[in-house]
C-alpha cells in the first residue's frame, strides 16, 4: 500500500496519543504484580498488543476494558509457555527476554521479519551470566532463554540499546539473590532507563542507583497491585509538532503531560532554538512558527525517536540542521539515519550522512518524490508531513502507523490534509 500526499494545510485540535514506552512497562509489571493491577489510558496499538498477548503466554489473565487493561491474575513462572511471538516490538521482546529468563523450561521469542534482524546478543549474554542457557541465530530473534537466573553481578554494554537494560531491571527483583547491575561505557537513551526505573517504583518496587546510569543494585522485592496512569507520548507529540511547524495553521494540540520522565520532551527546547515559540497552557500545547526556521547542532543519544521529526524540519531551515550521536538509530525498525538521508534528498535537500548522524540543508528546489519508508512507522509519519509541506508525494506502507499511531492518516485529514490511501 501506498498513499498520495498533496500540498496541505492542517488547522484545528488534535489529542496526542498515550505513550507507548509507558503502555509497556506498565503492562509487563502490572502483568508480574496482578491482584487487580489496572493500567489507564494505554496506547492500544500493534507493539502493545505483541506485550498483551506476551504476557498472557506467560501465564496472566489480562481483561481490556475501553483504554485501561486489568490484570486478574498474575504471570506464573512454572506455567506451560508457548512459543511468544512479538510481532514488530523491539521492546517486547527484550522485557519478554528477561522474564523468560525466569523460568525454568525453554521458552521461544520471536517476530516479524524487521525484528528478526534487530540485535539480542548483549542481554543474551548478560542473562548467562547469571544462570540463563541461551541460543539464537547470529544474535538476532528467533531466541531460546532456560532459566532460572538466580541472580548476582551481571555486566552489560550500554551503547547498543537501554532496552536490555531495562529488561535486566524488571527481572533483577524476582531472582532469589537480587542483581548487581554494571553498565559498560556510555549509555544511550538514558531516559528510558528513568522511565523504566519510575514505573517500577510505582509498583512498589526500589532501584538503587550507586552511579547513575553506570552501577545498580536491585534487591529481591515483589511487585505490588497499583493503578497506573500513562501519560502522553512525546515521540508523538514531536511529530505533531513538526506537522504544526511545517503546515500548521491555528494548531492546538491536547493532552496531559503527567510528572514521569520522557527523553523526548526536549524536543520542545529544540524547536525554540529553532526559532518557534511554544506555549503549554492546562494540557494544551500551542506554538507560534517564524517564516523560516534557524538551523543548529543537536545531540540525540538520549532521545534517538526524534530524528525523524527533526530531519523534516530542515525543509524549511535557513541554515542546516546538523543531528549527531545518534548512531544507534540505525539498530531501529530500519537503519533510519540511512533511509532520512536516501529520501530526503529525493525532495531535494543536500544531505550529509554520517555514522553517527546526518547535516541537512534546505535548497530552493524541493520538488515532489516518492518516498519509501520501508514499513517504518514513524519514518512514514515523518514523511507524509514532509510531503505536506512539498506536495505531490508518494508515502509507502501507511499500514506501518498501527505500531504506535493507528489513526494518524484520518487524523491528519480530519485536519486538513490531503492524504489519499491508493
Amino acid at each position: 500500500m501506498r498513499c498520495k500526499v498533496e500540498k496541505s494545510k492542517i488547522s484545528g485540535q488534535v489529542i496526542c496519543p498515550r505513550n507507548k514506552s509507558y503502555t509497556h512497562r506498565a503492562i509487563f509489571l502490572a502483568s508480574l504484580a496482578g491482584n487487580n493491577s489496572r493500567v489507564n489510558n494505554v496506547l492500544l496499538s500493534a507493539d502493545t498488543i505483541a506485550t498483551i498477548n506476551a504476557c498472557n503466554k506467560f501465564g496472566a489473565e489480562i481483561e481490556i476494558e475501553n483504554l485501561s487493561i486489568i490484570v486478574k491474575n498474575p504471570i506464573k513462572l512454572g506455567t506451560n509457555v508457548p512459543q511468544i511471538n512479538t510481532e514488530n516490538s523491539g521492546t517486547t521482546i527484550r522485557i519478554a527476554a528477561g522474564i523468560a529468563s525466569l523460568f525454568s523450561q525453554e521458552i521461544i521469542l520471536t517476530g516479524d521479519s524487521s525484528l528478526k534482524k534487530r540485535p539480542m546478543q548483549p542481554l543474551l549474554d548478560a542473562l548467562s551470566s547469571i544462570g540463563a542457557q541461551c541460543s539464537s541465530t547470529n544474535g538476532t530473534p528467533p531466541i531460546k532463554i532456560k532459566g532460572k537466573i538466580l541472580g548476582g553481578d551481571v555486566t552489560i554494554p550500554g551503547n547498543f540499546s537501554s532496552q536490555f537494560i531495562s529488561a535486566l531491571l524488571i527481572s533483577a527483583p524476582l531472582t532469589e539473590k537480587g542483581v548487581n547491575l554494571t553498565i559498560e561505557g556510555n549509555l544511550v537513551s538514558k531516559p528510558y532507563l528513568d522511565a523504566t526505573i519510575a514505573t517500577m517504583r510505582k509498583f512498589g518496587v526500589s532501584v538503587q542507583t550507586l552511579i547513575p546510569y553506570k552501577r545498580y543494585n536491585i534487591t529481591p522485592q515483589i511487585y505490588k497491585n497499583t493503578t497506573f496512569n500513562v501519560p502522553i507520548d512525546f515521540s508523538s507529540l514531536a511529530l505533531l509538532l513538526s506537522a504544526a511547524v511545517l503546515n500548521g495553521e491555528k494548531i492546538s494540540i491536547k493532552g496531559n503531560l503527567g510528572d514521569l520522565p520522557q527523553g523526548d520532551e526536549v524536543f520542545i527546547d529544540i524547536l525554540e532554538q529553532l526559532g518557534v515559540i511554544v506555549t503549554i497552557d492546562d494540557d494544551e500545547i500551542k506554538i507560534k512558527t517564524p517564516e523560516k526556521l534557524d538551523g543548529g547542532r543537536f545531540d540525540l543519544s538520549n532521545s534517538p525517536d526524534l530524528l525523524p521529526p527533526l530531519a523534516i524540519l530542515s525543509l524549511n531551515s535557513v541554515n542546516p540542521i546538523e543531528i549527531v550521536n545518534v548512531k544507534h538509530a540505525r539498530l531501529k525498525e530500519t537503519d533510519r539515519i540511512a533511509i532520512i538521508s536516501r529520501e530526503l534528498e529525493k525532495l531535494g535537500i543536500k544531505v550529509q550522512e554520517r555514522e553517527d548522524g546526518l547535516i541537512l540543508e534546505s535548497s530552493e528546489n524541493l520538488t515532489g518524490a516518492e518516498l519509501n519508508s520501508e514499513s517504518d512507522h514513524r519514518l512514514f509519519m515523518a514523511f507524509c508531513i514532509a510531503g505536506m509541506y512539498v506536495g505531490d508525494c508518494i508515502v509507502t506502507d501507511p499500514e506501518s502507523v498501527k505500531v504506535s499511531y493507528p489513526n494518524f492518516v484520518e487524523e491528519m485529514n480530519r485536519l486538513g490534509a490531503n492524504i489519499r490511501i491508493q
